[in-house]
């Protein structure tokens, strides 16, 4: 390499080529990765929608043989029976673009447990004199197997101080203050929602959806291919300025520095 570019072959300029060799295909591989992330939740996505569609039309299935809930058997139809205990209600919850709330009975089974049971969902503030009282007597119940849900995702409130009779989230841990009865780590939304209530749709499994952190992965991917593209550009830059300045020093077009003042 001759002329102006010898430049390239100092001490100086082997850390900067050596850095810039390891940072450009590091940063395509960290965004590629995030890419490939970003693929996967969205095959998992695809798969939870089918998957969701094929278990509406399977026949219903015993509960405890479905337990405990993961990606699999979460939005699997299942049936239990008992007979209704403590009711609570479930508030900011949206259905059909319109806020509401969820409206849930422990439904207490021979296995000594209570179920956790979404009767049917209801318009506007939280309120228990709207709640249809559950029904008496032993009654079986047929719907959507679900994970219990965790505060702060897919829109779960983490509020706390909710009135007496209301929760955020309807999970074992929000609950076992909050009833007597020993509660299964899942609970069940109907299929067909009782007197005057709309039924509440289930939830894809958790980390199967096109969430924030879904498109967070994306935009990393455009975040290291980025950075990828700014290495080459400032390298490129700082070549440039290397070999202008290297010209104008042999065209004699580079200022000389101005002598020390002399003190007399």
């Amino acid at each position: 390499m001759g002329g102006v570019y010898r430049f390239l072959l100092t001490p100086r300029w082997w850390g900067i080529n050596v850095f810039a060799l390891l940072a450009i295909p590091f940063c395509v591989f960290m965004g590629s990765w995030q890419l490939s992330r970003f693929d996967a939740r969205v095959d998992e996505h695809r798969t939870a929608t089918k998957q969701a569609a094929s278990y509406r039309t399977e026949a219903p299935r015993p509960l405890d043989g479905l337990l405990p809930v993961d990606k699999r058997t979460s939005g699997m139809q299942t049936t239990a029976t008992g007979r209704y205990g403590r009711q609570l209600l479930v508030p900011g919850r949206e259905l059909d673009g319109k806020s509401g709330f969820y409206v849930l009975t422990l439904l207490r089974t021979g296995s000594g447990k209570a179920l956790p049971v979404v009767r049917g969902w209801l318009p506007g503030p939280a309120d228990a004199a709207k709640a249809p009282v559950p029904p008496t007597g032993e009654v079986t119940v047929t719907g959507a197997l679900q994970a219990s849900e965790t505060p702060g995702d897919n829109g779960v409130s983490a509020q706390g101080g909710l009135p007496a009779g209301q929760t955020g989230a309807i999970s074992a841990a929000s609950l076992v203050n909050l009833v007597p009865d020993r509660v299964y780590d899942a609970w069940v939304t109907l299929n067909t929602a009782d007197s005057g209530m709309k039924a509440v749709p289930a939830k894809a499994p958790e980390g199967s959806g096109l969430d924030l952190k879904a498109f967070q992965n994306l935009g990393y991917t455009g975040e290291w291919f980025v950075f990828a593209g700014f290495v080459v550009f400032m390298w490129f830059r700082l070549v440039r300025r290397e070999v202008e300045a290297a010209r104008d020093a042999e065209l004699g077009l580079v200022p000389e520095e101005q002598s020390p003042a002399v003190v007399v």
